[in-house]
């Protein structure tokens, strides 16, 4: 099964819970954490996550595109995350932070910049429920898909396959009904899109559409369970 996740980037910030509410056919709600330092961007952080998480019964699905994410990251699963991804390029003890978010009761998940190779974290993938691959660079939305990612995340997913794991792969970085079908058939089932969604005239219509897309591309015995 592909899953969906709209990107609050994209949203109108003037109106969060609005927004959030205009998406709740999706599976869960991407919440980007940045800091300009990390990134050279700066969006919210953990007050605005935990009135998000009270106003929509969409689980958050947090990336924290921030520097000491050892320190950060248990505060944003007790402000409502289901879900707390950390970069690898930022963590100073990655297993021990999968299993405090874990323990805590979120899904832990590790991202990867597109110049980050996946090959190196190969034995931390048993820590984790989810792995994100970015798209594009960090930090800005609206960016062109970068097509040379494509075989990364087919490595990913052999290597997920190789140990014989049931976690995610997410994609993150100019996923739209063009691009949504090659990610899928590279091994992707979690898909974070921002202006394809938000930029649409009817938001929760374009979630059902590109998970429809993504299902169909889809090949037989990948894609994750709820």
């Amino acid at each position: 099964m592909a899953l969906i996740n709209p990107s609050i980037l994209s949203a109108d910030f003037s109106r969060l819970a609005e927004e959030a509410r205009a998406v709740e056919g999706a599976d869960w709600l991407h919440v980007d954490v940045m800091d300009n330092h990390f990134v050279p961007n700066l969006t919210l952080g953990v007050p605005v996550v935990e009135s998000l998480s009270k106003a929509t019964d969409t689980p958050l699905d947090l990336h924290l595109m921030i520097e000491d994410p050892d320190r950060w990251a248990p505060q944003y699963v007790e402000a409502g995350a289901g879900s707390v991804t950390f970069h690898a390029e930022a963590a100073a003890a990655p297993v021990r932070l999968a299993r405090e978010i874990r323990a805590q009761g979120a899904r832990a998940s590790m991202a990867l910049k597109p110049a980050t190779p996946i090959e190196p974290y190969e034995d931390l993938l048993p820590e984790l429920d989810m792995v994100l691959i970015m798209t594009v660079e960090p930090g800005f939305g609206g960016q062109a898909f970068l097509d040379i990612m494509l075989p990364k995340i087919r490595r990913t997913r052999e290597l997920i396959s190789r140990h014989g794991l049931q976690m995610w792969l997410q994609v993150d970085g100019g996923v739209s009904a063009s691009t949504i079908e090659r990610c899928a058939e590279a091994g992707a089932d979690v898909f974070v899109a921002g202006s394809a969604v938000y930029g649409a005239d009817d938001p929760a219509k374009a979630v059902r559409e590109l998970r429809e897309q993504a299902a169909a591309a889809t090949p037989a015995g990948w894609g994750c369970a709820h």
